[in-house]
């Protein structure tokens, strides 16, 4: 099988600090790979709320994340500080894949990859078009 190379840090358009802690390493002493995913879910959380997004449960738009996934090249481990970078990897009409990238120190490469697909719902959980602000703010981001 032939794996993709890690991309590079100057490929992705926002970035977030993430300080590893210590129990965000298992038993072979680096970041356990289930802890990437909730990185991932957290730099996407903030970018929206510093979109405005209102992620309550009580919101008339919501943003379910239907698919996701991480690629992992190499280790990271307490105290490394990380860097997550973001970019929008596809906008559709309702859905967005967001694409993160995580870098360790100050390294030009990712260690870690993933994606969060989200989709756009209303109250009774059917697809709706993603609204126009926050398309045109997606698009600053976009690959």
């Amino acid at each position: 099988m032939t794996r993709k190379a890690p991309s590079r840090r100057d490929e992705y358009r926002a970035f977030f600090p993430i300080q590893t802690r210590w129990d965000d390493n298992d038993l072979y002493g680096h970041v356990n790979n289930v802890t990437y995913l909730k990185y991932i879910d957290t730099v996407v959380a903030l970018w929206q709320i510093g979109q405005g997004i209102d992620l309550g449960a009580d919101a008339d738009l919501r943003y379910l994340v239907v698919e996701s996934g991480a690629t992992y090249h190499s280790e990271a481990r307490f105290p490394e500080q990380l860097h997550a970078g973001l970019r929008v990897g596809k906008l559709g009409n309702s859905s967005v894949r967001y694409e993160v990238g995580i870098f360790r120190e100050d390294d030009e490469i990712a260690c870690v990859e993933g994606f969060f697909i989200q989709v756009a719902v209303d109250r009774d959980t059917r697809p709706t078009p993603v609204p126009g602000a926050l398309r045109a703010a997606l698009e600053t981001i976009l690959a």
